[in-house]
């Protein structure tokens, strides 16, 4: 099969033939039909994470987001059948774990991250292999089309558990949300069907607009008109004294602090976008201010297998598309440029692999 693989950090992807996976006893083999390329991707191309000891080995075929058919199941899994529609979460459960038994497998305290690390190779490739595929495997409903659902993979799941789950945002909260791109439209499209007002927050103007086109009432760019004042500062105007709810999309020390900032008196922050090598993991904190006015700081990673039914019963109850978030579809051959183009923040939306 196909596959784009990691060869040096910052250089473009091999895509080249390699043997097909075969499925683990309690595992599966996908067909991939779709795969979103994400920010993380560019994370772990740009060779991010050795301040973490999480940095992704050279040789790792990348890719986080798939979509597909299953083809192949081990003799030990009764769930799933070839030609069963699933979507792919990217934190891997082993299904057995105290956190996996709670319903939060992408805690897992054995768990995989599909497309970051040996044991798991990514899904820019024409299969992928699942482990525990009982557990970590989605069926896909009928009305989601594999390139929606690809979107829906990993930014809308992330931003989804973050904000309905995580912070447990309810109609009339005000969420602020720091940084347009992927996960962060996806956080503003999640927030305005869960009731918030929404006030996004980017430095690129046509991330804005689609921001408004999907759902955000407010709109903020430090570079704009109001420049000579802070993001804080015009949040707290626009919201009366500060968002209940301020998430970090891009992770940046500007816009963690900016978000932390942001919040009214007992606010939640939210943190999903990773660092880069410029924090090397760590940001520098008002903790005397959030300790005054008893602001939360919440990390949260990805979604685990078992919430996947609620956020489909919203997407049904609301309407909201997550394919409407779909700016672009690209071959193989083209995820090194994309990734590259990440290097400037030229990537808007969400961009899919969709010809493998």
């Amino acid at each position: 099969m196909r596959a784009a693989i990691l060869r040096e950090y910052g250089e473009p992807l091999a895509v080249r033939e390699i043997p097909d996976p075969e499925p683990a006893p309690d595992g599966a083999v996908v067909r991939v039909d779709a795969c979103g390329v994400c920010r993380s991707d560019w994370h772990a191309w740009a060779g991010h994470g050795e301040w973490a000891d999480d940095r992704v080995p050279r040789g790792q075929v990348l890719g986080h987001e798939p979509a597909g058919e299953v083809v192949a199941v081990g003799d030990e899994v009764d769930r799933f059948r070839p030609s069963d529609r699933v979507v792919v979460p990217f934190s891997l459960g082993d299904g057995t774990c105290p956190h996996c038994r709670r319903g939060a497998g992408n805690v897992c305290e054995d768990g995989r991250a599909l497309g970051f690390e040996s044991a798991a190779p990514g899904a820019f490739a024409e299969r992928v292999a699942v482990p525990a595929a009982d557990y970590n495997l989605v069926e896909r409903p009928d009305w989601l089309g594999a390139t929606a659902a690809a979107a829906l993979g990993c930014r809308y799941m992330t931003a989804y558990h973050a904000l309905a789950e995580r912070a447990a945002v309810g109609g009339g909260d005000a969420v602020a949300v720091h940084g347009c791109g992927g996960v962060g439209l996806s956080a503003v499209q999640i927030a305005a069907a869960l009731g918030a007002r929404v006030i996004a927050v980017d430095v690129d103007d046509d991330a804005l607009a689609l921001a408004t086109e999907f759902g955000a009432g407010e709109t903020v760019n430090p570079g704009g008109d109001g420049a000579n004042d802070s993001v804080p500062e015009r949040v707290r105007d626009l919201t009366d004294g500060g968002a209940d709810v301020s998430l970090d999309a891009l992770g940046i020390a500007e816009t963690c602090r900016n978000s932390v900032r942001s919040l009214r008196p007992r606010g939640t922050h939210v943190q999903v976008g990773l660092t880069t090598d410029a924090e090397r993991g760590e940001v520098s904190l008002p903790t005397d201010w959030m300790t005054r006015w008893e602001i939360s700081f919440i990390g949260s990673r990805g979604m685990p297998p078992t919430s996947y039914p609620d956020l489909f019963a919203m997407i049904e109850s609301t309407g909201i598309d997550p394919g409407a978030l779909v700016a672009r579809e690209l071959a193989l051959s083209e995820v090194s440029d994309r990734l590259a183009a990440m290097n400037e923040y030229a990537v808007r939306g969400v961009e899919v692999v969709t010809d493998l």
